[in-house]
């Protein structure tokens, strides 16, 4: 009798290692990339013929899973529809249903795109109750990423679920991904889904693999968990547990609001934020894949410990590495928020005017929305005229505007390197910045403080980026 029941408990045993398993990210509600070739993937026998077939087509596929078990395949999406169903099958059958064909986004970054539509103990989002009210919507679809920092890159991430846009799933999710999707979902009237992968408090090392980083003397890798504190600002954990576990999976661009925790760094940070971008794009195989990021607002940061004031430590320049990676990243654009910052809360409550200007961008760029002008102004250069400094822009097809009021934000300086305080006169496409304290000047800034509020604007209303001419 005791034969026979070690027995049964080992055939047991081997039964469940043999079942098929998926991926944690393809559950039943899912949304895959249409009119592309996208991967299923997950876990089988060693050496098992794994079987595929789509129901919009009746096509099967075919793959034998590796030493490991593990299994990869590429299967072909029509163009934006739905319900379908996907079979899996081995010695077990999988069957995933209620799959939708459309558009699919990555959202990424720390607090300010994790904070949900719900908002945080007394931080609201604005608006809130009456989105989240009217928010059902069987075709938009929410996948959240649990977190997860780890040591070494996972294979798989933990249990979630894709779930349908509704008051009670909606109220828990991001709040600027959601919005972000909700105007996608309006404007191209098709299926949408979105992957939100996010972690507050972390800094962009956080998100980025070991091999990456091997060049960075300045960033340290952990080697152990023992004693690690703060995992979600250790580099490599987040994308180890978090990123890692989901690439490949088919999307069309991915949307990241992220800085905040790298503001006392800015010159590493124009180092790191492309270099991010450009690996992501290895990843995905895709050179091309677009990349709409939002600039971070601004905020009193020395009211937070440990209570850094001046030099570098004004997130002025945090702003500006993000506004110059905009040269250093093609197919990307940046949502400025230069309106939208709080001097008291680092999470401003106006998501839904900052998730539009990444919508903006993507309708615009990646789906090429005729019409549009959806960018915000940015610095191209400056020429010196006597006493004045002409300040040029791109991106202004219909110049540039304060709404009727003074401008209260430009810094000009001269040779002695101090900045005061600027008169600003907008001249069609150009500002003209002078001051009677500078008379031969040599450089400008524009709303380069920790907080202030921008009140320079495209005819768009699109807010310009804080800047500054010099390097010093």
């Amino acid at each position: 009798m005791k034969y026979l029941i070690v027995f049964l408990l080992l055939s047991t045993s081997l039964s469940l290692r043999a079942e098929i398993r998926l991926s944690a990210i393809f559950t039943d509600g899912m949304v895959l990339q249409q009119q592309k070739s996208v991967p299923i993937w997950g876990w089988a026998r060693n050496g098992a013929a794994v079987r595929v077939e789509t129901s919009w087509d009746k096509k099967e596929y075919e793959v034998k899973a590796n030493a490991k078990g593990a299994w990869r395949l590429f299967i072909q999406t029509p163009a934006a529809g739905g319900p379908y169903n996907i079979t899996i099958s081995e010695e077990n059958t999988v069957v995933l249903n209620n799959v939708l064909i459309g558009e699919v986004w990555l959202c990424s970054g720390q607090s300010n795109m994790e904070m949900p539509m719900k908002g945080y103990p007394s931080q609201p989002i604005m608006g809130s109750t009456a989105a989240i009210l009217e928010s059902q919507d069987e075709q938009l679809r929410l996948y959240t990423v649990p977190r997860n920092p780890l040591l070494q890159p996972a294979e798989d991430s933990k249990p979630s679920a894709w779930k349908e846009a509704s008051p009670e799933n909606v109220a828990n999710f991001s709040a600027t991904a959601y919005f972000f999707g909700r105007r996608l979902r309006k404007i191209l009237k098709v299926p949408v889904g979105l992957i939100h992968s996010s972690y507050g408090g972390s800094n962009i090392e956080a998100w980025m693999d070991a091999v990456w980083l091997e060049d960075m003397k300045d960033v340290k890798i952990p080697q152990q968990e023992e004693g690690l504190k703060d995992k979600n600002r250790q580099p490599t954990m987040l994308y180890n547990g978090m990123i890692n576990p989901i690439v490949g999976y088919g999307i069309k661009g991915i949307i990241w609001y992220q800085g905040e925790s790298n503001y006392e760094r800015p010159d590493q940070y124009e180092t790191l934020f492309p270099l991010m971008v450009a690996k992501y794009r290895e990843l995905w195989q895709n050179d091309t894949l677009s990349f709409y990021y939002t600039q971070i607002a601004p905020f009193n940061y020395a009211s937070l410990p440990p209570y850094y004031v001046g030099g570098k430590y004004n997130s002025a320049f945090i702003r500006d590495a993000q506004r110059k990676s905009l040269a250093k990243i093609p197919y990307s654009g940046m949502a400025v928020t230069m309106d939208l910052g709080e001097v008291d809360c680092i999470h401003p409550a106006r998501k839904r005017e900052g998730a539009d200007r990444l919508a903006l961008l993507a309708l615009g760029d990646t789906y090429g929305i005729k019409g549009l002008n959806h960018k915000s102004p940015v610095y191209e250069r400056m020429e010196v005229q006597g006493s004045n400094v002409v300040v040029e822009f791109n991106d202004v097809p219909l110049g540039l505007t304060s709404f009727g009021k003074e401008i209260h934000t430009f810094e000009i300086a001269g040779e002695d390197k101090v900045f005061r305080p600027a008169n600003a006169i907008v001249k069609g496409k150009t500002v003209v910045v002078s001051s009677p304290h500078v008379s031969k000047p040599v450089a400008v800034r524009y709303a380069f403080k920790d907080f202030v509020k921008g009140d320079l604007f495209g005819v768009n209303g699109l807010p310009v980026s804080s800047f500054r001419t010099d390097d010093w």
